[in-house]
């Protein structure tokens, strides 16, 4: 029977006043049993999501708003919404593509700019987050998450006096608010001032109303403060809080897959198979495309890369990509299977091509031109990925950086990274300290017989001796030295993306952190029996 369209509209205009009450519960019965009569509709099914939302299942209300998009692409609402919730599940790529949908039928709209900010940052493109969050307050001054982002976007890059502002700004409006507390408290940190930052901190860990993830980024923060006070019984107390609210947080990366026994798996393999095999042999012939020279600078999160990295990119001749994942298709096809890397062996040029032509397609996409350049591909982890980088890039160069396993360690347990399966092994000192282990030992294990050209850089070493340091490394790379390397601290406050380690190279060289780990030295007594083969390999002081 043909449907009554003034009773749809009708009823499309109910489901629309009890959605704005937020009367939810009303708006989706309404919406189930309108869609249960065959009548299907963008606004009920945003309604349906936004009741899964709430319940906090947020996979099956992307199902609904993907529904929704489908059946009416042009609807604001429904993409809108589906960015948003994209972002929620950590899929930040495909929200982008939607708020970039959305502005190019109507680039007015202040929310979805802020909403396009956020999915940037969250890909850790923060320079341009920070562009569109500004433009989103060009459209609309009174766009308050815009302000938001934009504080934690400054904090994050260590330019704390514009932190500052913009937080100040937001309490103005709301008191307390979370977020703008954390970057004002930073602020407050990086001017030395810890007394005001503690009691911005207890103020906010006060209030019943702070989320657990907040609750978890204030007391990492409080550990910081704690830290620079030299309270560091305290601060262990702080750091040991967020983490524990970490883990129970991301779960999801804990278990019989974990990122540890995957390394311990590949170690096993390593001994068991014919390295010849897979090591580095015949390079494919150069292109004009290629770079004149390609370095994966690698280690162990926390061990100076990127400080290795800012001062390379002070090279006129250098280019670099900030922690990408640039070889995730080789990984899938060819080192899933941890325990075997036969795959590794048996692949043919074909299929080699294919995956070098994806890796340098990724580059492109982060708009990169490595033509004629150094191109440094810096990500520490890429040193479990080591086979693969040998059988895709046999004229690759390796900068290896290396730091005292115990200031490694405590560094990974203080900082609060992005969470993923990597980053989850840091939430205990005993976690931490297996997986250093493990990734040493594999490193270990393919130095020998790798086959690829391998330079170590002492992080105690660089932050002393910078400059010599530096020169050793160029002559490996084979770039002349040039003087600007070393003014790095204002070209880190310009990154575009920022690690734990960025607002600190704002400062310029620290050597604060150089056996900073005997503060910590009872607290990390049960680990240092795991550790101590490694101080002694690499000849540090007991």
């Amino acid at each position: 029977m043909p449907r009554d369209l003034e009773a749809d509209q009708a009823m499309l205009r109910e489901v629309l006043e009890h959605a704005q009450k937020r009367d939810i519960p009303r708006a989706a019965a309404i919406a189930e049993q309108a869609l249960a009569s065959g009548f299907e509709h963008p606004l009920l099914l945003n309604v349906l999501a936004t009741r899964l939302e709430l319940a906090g299942k947020f996979e099956e209300a992307v199902g609904l708003l993907e529904r929704a998009v489908e059946i009416a692409p042009g609807d604001v609402p429904a993409r809108n919404a589906l960015a948003l919730t994209l972002q929620r599940v950590g899929r930040p790529a495909e929200a982008l593509a939607h708020t970039d949908e959305l502005l190019k039928a109507h680039p007015e709209l202040s929310f979805v700019h802020a909403n396009k900010g956020d999915a940037l940052v969250a890909l850790g493109w923060l320079a341009r987050g920070r562009t569109s969050h500004l433009r989103a307050l060009e459209l609309d001054p009174g766009n308050f998450s815009s302000v938001v982002s934009l504080a934690s976007i400054a904090s994050h890059l260590g330019k704390h006096d514009e932190a500052r502002q913009w937080s100040e700004q937001v309490l103005a409006k709301i008191p307390n608010f979370p977020s703008a507390v954390i970057s004002l408290a930073a602020a407050e940190l990086a001017a030395g001032a810890t007394e005001r930052a503690e009691k911005l901190i207890r103020a906010l860990l006060a209030d019943a109303r702070v989320a657990p993830s907040d609750r978890a980024r204030a007391n990492g923060l409080l550990g910081d403060v704690f830290d620079a006070a030299g309270r560091y019984n305290e601060a262990f107390g702080a750091y040991s809080a967020c983490n524990d609210a970490l883990r129970h947080a991301h779960q999801r990366f804990a278990g019989s897959s974990s990122l540890l026994l995957y390394a311990r798996a590949l170690t096993r393999a390593t001994r068991a198979a014919a390295v010849a095999d897979w090591a580095a042999g015949t390079a494919p012939p150069a292109k004009p495309t290629d770079p004149v020279a390609h370095v994966f600078l690698i280690g162990f999160p926390r061990s100076g890369t990127t400080l290795l990295e800012v001062a390379l990119d002070g090279h006129p001749a250098v280019v670099s990509l900030e922690e990408h994942e640039l070889l995730t298709e080789g990984v899938v096809q060819l080192m899933a299977d941890p325990g075997d890397l036969g795959a590794l062996a048996r692949a043919d040029e074909g299929q080699l091509n294919r995956l070098r032509a994806e890796y340098w397609r990724r580059v492109r996409a982060a708009e990169i031109d490595v033509a004629g350049k150094v191109f440094l591909d810096k990500h520490p982890m890429n040193t479990l990925k080591l086979p693969l980088i040998a059988r895709l890039f046999p004229r690759a160069k390796i900068l290896f950086a290396r730091r005292d396993p115990r200031d490694v360690v405590l560094s990974c347990f203080r900082r609060r990274f992005k969470m993923n399966p990597a980053m989850y092994q840091m939430l205990t000192l005993e976690s931490a300290a297996s997986f250093f282990d493990a990734v040493m030992e594999f490193a270990a294990e393919l130095k020998p017989g790798v086959g690829l050209a391998w330079h170590e850089v002492r992080f105690e070493t660089l932050v002393t001796d910078f400059e010599p340091e530096i020169h050793a490394i160029c002559d490996f790379i084979g770039l002349p030295w040039v003087a600007g390397m070393g003014d790095f601290a204002e070209r880190a406050k310009g990154r575009e993306h920022a690690t734990p380690s960025t607002a600190q190279l704002t400062r310029g060289l620290d050597r604060a952190g150089v056996g900073h780990w005997r503060h910590y030295a009872t607290p990390l007594a049960p680990v240092l029996p795991v550790l101590a083969p490694w101080v002694t390999r690499f000849a540090y002081p007991a």
